[in-house]
């Protein structure tokens, strides 16, 4: 059955995007494998995620670096689903997470933005 399998986000570096999302977010590192040329093919995903990840690919010239932190036209481009928003909400807080706004009940569910590293926007949402 297809699936959707990884989105790409364009970084400035690998291990500081790693650091980022690993340690802050809480991600995992699923892969991290040299390419040659200082390319790399790194994955990351939600823990438990079983068929999505994220492919963090390094800008590889000018068009690229000027994308990185705005590949959705300052819209939230990523949305980062939980079972326990008040958990993770804080855990990311403390873990240097910065949010833009605080955290709101929607119709959807409960849902605060974020921004990462670079200034992509995403949603936390736990859903109702």
């Amino acid at each position: 059955m297809p699936h959707l399998a990884l989105v790409t986000l364009v970084v400035r570096d690998y291990d500081e995007a790693i650091a980022f999302y690993v340690d802050a977010v809480g991600f995992e590192l699923r892969e991290d494998i040299p390419l040659g040329d200082g390319k790399r093919w790194v994955v990351i995903a939600p823990p438990g995620s079983r068929e999505s990840g994220m492919l963090l690919a390094r800008a590889a010239d000018a068009a690229q670096e000027a994308r990185v932190g705005d590949q959705t036209g300052g819209r939230v481009g990523f949305f980062l689903y939980t079972d326990d928003f008040a958990r993770d909400h804080g855990r990311m807080r403390t873990a240097g997470v910065h949010f833009i706004e605080q955290p709101r009940h929607e119709p959807y569910g409960t849902v605060a933005v974020f921004q990462d590293l670079y200034g992509n926007r995403w949603d936390l949402l736990e859903p109702r």
